[in-house]
């Protein structure tokens, strides 16, 4: 007799044509189920707007995946998004000049007093996160699909909040276990709106969180670190025998390494800019620049995607445009093409002022490990910075040190120089360790109730410096 298909649900509020950072992880893991012989059915969010419309990411979803799609009506957000799509279309065909204009004329000091007004309003309304108005039309779809077909387990990959409570609830009516699966530290004063809101929201917050750590099947954290704040930040709400640590990843096999032809070696930074810290990583070129005057001809970053217009305005004024150049945003098999026409990467870290900065690795970094190329870090001690050195990356410079900085781009250089930039490769044995086809075997034994192998000691990991206050309170 043949065994029944196990079936998930899988509750992911990005996903696919969203092509933002959040959209990647859910996508590996529905990929990992279906070829581990899952059934698979997706309940997400058709936005007013996207952050990254990329609707090419949906060939990468298999054909048997039902993905049902719900919208929060909200009044509000729908005015936001109407007008975020007509200042982009004013600025599309803006002059440069004019283009600044506009920019200086939305940091008005008029102005900017009215926005932060309306954002402290928005925290305290739009609880536990901004995507509350899909809560109602997402459980009530997932009821409705699962009338149809039962699944064996519930899963939502957070953030938002929101999802983990739909998941919550939907597991109240149906009493089917639900996993959470934590993509990001939400509810540890890592997101703006944490910081900004009345203490009687963020007790709702708090309130909503405790509750959907009691009663899950199993937690998902990235890395120790992040298990070890939620531990401490809810004590008493999360059974650290649930826990499964299962760090993002990479589908498919390691890219072979082909050295690129060209005059000058090309570094790429792909993703969003803005969020990143790169202040010392211009002084630290300009300072090789100032040693090396010719460098300019020899080295070239290339900076894609989001963010990038203050990166370059910067770079003009200290004298590195000659050496930086952007491109904005690009779909992700235009990416992969680029990758290939690189010969090594860089990564940042957020800016220290960030609290929980230290508990992020983006999800670029494991792209860049699959692409098999060199890799530079300019970072804080962060779980970016564990990764790398996990993996053998020795040009790893401190954000705080431009010379350091300067260094680590110098001996790149030359090795690239000298013929011999395979030398930097990060590990590849060490690297398939972030395989999809890993962690798709530890997501199931999360989905399934079972106990990690590797298990995951309290009290092992220190709780970074930029969140201790908060989390003793």
């Amino acid at each position: 007799m043949q065994k029944a298909m196990k079936s998930v649900l899988m509750i992911a509020y990005f996903f696919p044509p969203e092509g933002n950072a959040g959209s990647y992880r859910p996508l590996r893991f529905v990929r990992a189920l279906a070829t581990l012989g899952w059934d698979v059915r997706v309940i997400s969010v058709n936005p007013y707007s996207y952050d990254r419309y990329d609707p090419l990411l949906l060939n990468s979803v298999p054909p048997e995946i039902e993905i049902i799609r719900v919208q929060g009506r909200d009044w509000w957000q729908a005015i936001q998004a109407w007008r975020g799509k007509k200042e982009k279309a004013v600025l599309a065909q803006a002059s440069i000049e004019q283009a600044k204009k506009i920019h200086s004329a939305q940091w008005a000091p008029f102005r900017s007093r009215l926005r932060s007004a309306v954002r402290k309003i928005e925290a305290a309304y739009y609880l536990p996160d901004r995507a509350m108005p899909w809560i109602r039309p997402a459980f009530k779809a997932a009821v409705d699909t699962c009338l149809m077909k039962k699944p064996d387990v519930i899963w939502a990959t957070v953030g938002p909040i929101s999802s983990g409570l739909v998941a919550f609830q939907l597991s109240q009516q149906i009493h089917v276990p639900y996993v959470l699966d934590f993509r990001d530290p939400w509810g540890l004063n890592y997101y703006p709106d944490d910081l900004i809101r009345p203490k009687f929201a963020s007790c709702r917050v708090r309130s909503i969180m405790r509750q959907i750590f009691e009663q899950a099947e199993s937690i998902v954290f990235l890395f120790d670190s992040v298990a070890e704040c939620y531990l401490q930040a809810y004590p008493g709400f999360i059974n650290e025998k649930k826990i499964h640590i299962i760090p993002n990843g990479f589908e498919g096999s390691l890219d072979d390494f082909t050295l690129p032809f060209g005059e000058r070696l090309t570094i790429l930074y792909a993703g969003t800019l803005g969020t990143y810290r790169y202040d010392t990583l211009l002084q630290g070129l300009k300072f090789l620049k100032q040693r090396q005057p010719a460098v300019g001809k020899r080295l070239r970053l290339l900076f894609v995607g989001d963010g990038n217009e203050p990166l370059l305005r910067e770079a003009t004024m200290v004298g590195l445009n000659d050496i930086i150049e952007t491109i904005g945003v690009v779909p992700y098999k235009e990416i992969q093409c680029i990758h290939r026409e690189s010969h090594a990467f860089l990564i940042l870290g957020r800016p220290s002022e960030v609290k929980g900065h230290e508990l992020v690795a983006g999800a670029k970094l494991f792209g860049y490990l699959k692409a098999r190329r060199p890799i530079i870090g300019v970072l804080p001690r962060d779980e970016t910075r564990n990764i790398l050195a996990n993996v053998g990356v020795s040009t790893i410079a401190d954000v705080e040190s431009p010379y350091e900085i300067a260094l680590v781009f110098q001996r790149v250089l030359e090795t690239w120089i000298n013929g011999s930039l395979e030398a930097l490769l990060p590990d590849p044995v060490k690297c398939e360790a972030y395989s999809i086809e890993q962690q798709g075997v530890a997501l199931i034994g999360a989905l399934e109730g079972k106990v990690q192998k590797k298990t995951f000691f309290p009290g092992t990991v220190k709780i970074p410096s930029s969140l201790r206050e908060d989390i003793s309170q």
